[in-house]
């Protein structure tokens, strides 16, 4: 009998691969007509409340078309983001312009948003020490962070802070701050140039017009009725929006040793049941989170197809809940700081002396 030390193979973990070879075939299939309508749908949705806005001045009914202009942005962005993955139609090039056009309204600029979002968050979600977007603080960073640090955490991921984070650490910092190194530089800049030609021309004209109709208020109003309240109520959306996919009480984030592309993209996304108007109104499914995360190239129209898809060959793995505010409330109050090696959410009590 043979003394040697028989090495037995490690076990193999679960691979996203395997994930994806569960989605259908037909959830790939992508349909030009679903993409133009969307399109159409998302810019009619838009340009209404702002027409509207442009209109009247009644403060009853300012305020819901301002709700509904941010909204109008959303959809917007959301089919953008879709295009942004090349998954709204089979051609790459319409893609991409489908995907600046529908971010303009945000002020977002795409090559910086593929690189962020597509490369970075989708790369490696909830990843310590790579996906930036609500990335937690531990406890040790959290104590020696400074007052204003401190005072603009608890802001940012308070139950209302939602809008406040994803403007300065999305947008602002990763964005618009940002300077890529390497190849994706040049591209960059020139979409923060055309982008930022185009929302000053939108500005002035939106200046003129309030100006003719108004005087020097006028022309402080109109642009800001415009343009700056249904752009904040857009980042107040979608920075919700994000945060209910990735933080939870029971969202799992990880150390870079123990996170793997299936644990990040099946463990800690989520499926989240919305009503059925305001999802197709607006939302165009982006709330069917896991199968996105999956695999970004499944367009928005198969994305339910996909998820019964996995949900039946991972049943106890993919977290699905229907929205509920309580629900948000909830991991407001419970997740402030995180302790990657326990894998849990702490509150801000976790911090002190």
């Amino acid at each position: 009998m043979s003394s040697e030390t028989v090495v037995l193979p490690r076990p193999r973990k679960q691979s996203l691969n395997d994930v994806r070879a569960v989605v259908p075939e037909s959830c790939y299939q992508r349909s030009s007509k679903r993409a133009a309508w969307a399109v159409l749908q998302a810019s009619v949705l838009y340009v209404a409340p702002l027409v509207g806005l442009a209109l009247t001045d009644l403060w009853w009914a300012v305020l819901p078309l301002w709700l509904l202009a941010g909204l109008g942005v959303a959809g917007l962005f959301v089919i953008g983001h879709d295009a942004s993955h090349g998954a709204l139609t089979e051609s790459r090039r319409a893609n991409r312009l489908i995907a600046q056009v529908c971010m303009a309204p945000s002020a977002h600029v795409e090559a910086a948003w593929d690189l962020g979002h597509n490369r970075v968050h989708h790369g490696y979600t909830t990843r310590q020490g790579f996906d930036f977007v609500w990335h937690p603080m531990t406890v040790e960073e959290y104590r020696a962070a400074g007052r204003v640090v401190r005072l603009r955490h608890r802001l940012e991921w308070s139950w209302l802070g939602s809008g406040a984070y994803f403007l300065r650490a999305v947008w602002w910092d990763k964005m618009w701050r940002f300077s890529a190194p390497g190849k994706r530089h040049d591209a960059i800049v020139r979409d923060k140039q055309t982008l930022g030609s185009a929302l000053a021309l939108l500005a002035g004209a939106a200046v003129v017009l309030g100006a003719l109709t108004g005087g020097w208020l006028g022309a402080l109003w109109v642009p800001f009725k415009l343009i700056v309240v249904p752009f904040l109520v857009f980042t107040q959306v979608i920075g919700w929006t994000v945060y209910v996919h990735h933080v939870a009480p029971e969202i799992r984030w990880w150390t870079r040793r123990d996170w793997s592309q299936y644990n990040g993209q099946m463990e800690s996304t989520t499926i989240m049941r919305f009503p059925r108007l305001i999802n197709r109104l607006w939302f165009h499914n982006i709330f069917i989170h896991v199968p996105h995360h999956v695999d970004a190239r499944i367009p928005f129209h198969q994305l339910p197809a996909a998820a019964a898809a996995i949900s039946e060959a991972y049943p106890g793995t993919v977290k699905s809940s229907r929205f509920s505010v309580a629900q948000y409330l909830r991991a407001t109050r419970a997740c402030k700081l995180y302790d990657f090696d326990a894998a849990s959410w702490m509150p801000y009590s976790a911090a002190r002396p």
